[in-house]
């Protein structure tokens, strides 16, 4: 469904952020995207979604294709049309809307009605507290609840690939438990891949089928979901647990920092 092949991102025309990053996700697939701030995680999201331009940033080498199809540098909202969603850090709701209009803006390129109205209740079954608060203004929700909103409004795209980039952010465990299990379920329902760019290693292992390490921009260690949980560098760096299943102080990971395997 996706391929990105040994792509380059530029910003400002110097500044080289993804040095040849390959990756591929196949239909119906939950992928995730792992790695630290500043990783490269986000702007390879911009990349397939077009977002690039409104930073001055650009493909500059390799290829993306989308079923098929060359989307490279393309227009964002071309590319939404194709199917591609993606929801942006920082739960970017519009917040002189209500709750309802806001899920509504998201099927604003959407022309079957029967659809929308199935898929606005589908929004409400997934989310029963965003039905309770439908008519309040979202600048007035909580944060939880605004992040609730905003994969709610994706949802509402009828997207054929739904990006995340870090739908955990400043939540409360629980309510990253609740959304993420949401999120395996409309994958598993809708049929819609889904690639989850995440900080929270262990949430994101848990819901996906494959993933990918970045670090320095580029892809250093890729596999099944399951085999990188089991790795011990993605559980002494990322997950912070010793061989013995302890979790490590921060001071203790930054000390084993340069036994990473690929880093050697």
């Amino acid at each position: 469904m996706l391929k990105l092949n040994n792509v380059e991102v530029k910003y400002s025309e110097v500044i080289l952020v993804l040095r040849g990053v390959s990756l591929q996700i196949k239909e119906e697939q939950i992928v995730c995207l792992l790695g630290g701030n500043g990783a490269g995680k986000s702007t390879t999201l911009k990349s397939i979604s077009g977002l690039l331009g409104s930073e001055m940033g650009y493909v500059s080498d390799g290829s993306i294709e989308f079923n098929g199809k060359r989307i490279e540098n393309g227009n964002p909202e071309k590319i939404a049309k194709m199917g591609i969603t993606q929801i942006q850090e920082g739960r970017k709701v519009l917040e002189h809307l209500t709750a309802e209009e806001n899920l509504m803006v998201g099927a604003y390129l959407r022309s079957d009605r029967a659809g929308i109205k199935k898929d606005l209740a589908m929004v409400y079954d997934y989310f029963p507290r965003i039905k309770k608060l439908k008519k309040r203004v979202s600048g007035y929700l909580s944060g939880g609840e605004q992040q609730m909103l905003v994969v709610g409004r994706a949802m509402m795209t009828n997207p054929k690939l739904m990006m995340l980039d870090e739908a955990s952010l400043g939540l409360s465990p629980i309510l990253v438990r609740e959304i993420f299990d949401i999120i395996k379920r409309f994958n598993r329902e809708s049929k819609t891949t889904i690639l989850v760019v995440e900080q929270n290693v262990r949430v994101a292992l848990e819901i996906s089928d494959y993933g990918y390490v970045m670090e320095n921009g580029k892809i250093m260690l890729d596999g099944s979901a399951d085999k990188l949980a089991e790795n011990e560098d993605i559980k002494e760096f990322y997950i912070g647990l010793s061989r013995l299943g302890e979790r490590k102080s921060y001071r203790e990971v930054k000390h084993y920092k340069r036994r990473k395997r690929w880093l050697g």
